[in-house]
């Protein structure tokens, strides 16, 4: 009875939710190539996004005047926040987004990637003695690859070409495996303190590269993105227990410039749709 009684006392809320469940339901439908039938130039799943996402502007811009106004405010901002998930994500199944933009957008990644690499070249000399050793041997491919990555990405922007694409959605899957296979390496070590200082440090280059890799799926096709996910051996369920999400969604929400409570709905979708894509 509790269920029903908050969405009866909270309907504003409810009809939030079940609006960002139909734009998420619907992102993941599209990824996989689901329709459910034409509209116009579009699709049935298609259009369905559009209209939750526009029925949030709407729930978001709900006024309130005077003393109801004031007990009303947090609750707004908090819907208000809701809504930028969905309107400011840079998720895969968007539509309109030109194969110009989201290089740009993997471009301006790369300085924050190869920070985050500097970063993990830096955390071996903080570890135990005897870990050291284990944690630069798992890591030592990331700056190779991240040097790889970001000349791949500057040339894909300057020139969108299928032939530079194809080597983009090779390169960041194989540096994806690199990072989960350095995730699992740093599992094993079973000093505490060693453990911590080693994923955290992995943390930051996997948050990037998962950026990254939605990204370059948002401008693959179905068949490209399955072709690059039947060269990811290491899947994200067997690296999931050792991530940090809130660490991540910080992330997300320095590059952007949004709140981390945006942010955290960001990761987690991401990370939804790359499961459903077979990463």
């Amino acid at each position: 009875m509790n269920l029903f009684s908050n969405i009866w006392n909270h309907p504003k809320t409810s009809a939030a939710g079940l609006l960002i469940a139909v734009a998420s339901v619907g992102g993941v439908l599209s990824q996989q190539g689901v329709t459910l039938g034409k509209v116009g130039t579009g699709t049935v799943v298609s259009l369905a996004g559009a209209l939750a996402t526009a029925l949030l502007g709407l729930l978001a811009k709900d006024p309130a005047t005077g003393s109801e106004g004031a007990s009303r405010q947090g609750s707004t901002a908090k819907l208000s926040a809701w809504m930028l998930i969905v309107l400011l994500v840079p998720l895969p199944w968007m539509q309109g987004c030109s194969a110009k933009t989201v290089a740009q957008d993997i471009v301006n990644w790369t300085p924050s990637l190869q920070s985050a690499v500097a970063t993990v070249d830096s955390t071996a000399a903080i570890l135990a003695p005897a870990d050291a050793p284990v944690f630069a041997a798992a890591t030592g491919g990331f700056d190779a690859a991240s040097n790889l990555l970001v000349v791949q990405a500057k040339a894909y922007l300057a020139n969108p070409s299928a032939s530079l694409l194809a080597q983009l959605q090779t390169q960041i899957v194989t540096f994806q495996q690199q990072v989960n296979a350095s995730i699992l390496q740093a599992a094993k070590i079973v000093n505490p303190a060693s453990q911590q200082h080693a994923l955290a440090a992995i943390q930051g280059v996997a948050t990037i590269v998962s950026a990254i890799l939605s990204l370059v799926q948002s401008i693959s096709s179905k068949a490209q993105v399955a072709g690059m996910a039947s060269k990811s051996g290491i899947k994200f369920a067997a690296v999931e227990p050792y991530l940090n999400r809130s660490d991540s969604a910080r992330i997300v929400a320095a590059h952007y410039g949004e709140p981390v409570e945006v942010a955290r709905a960001q990761v987690v979708q991401t990370e939804q749709m790359q499961i459903g894509a077979g990463f």
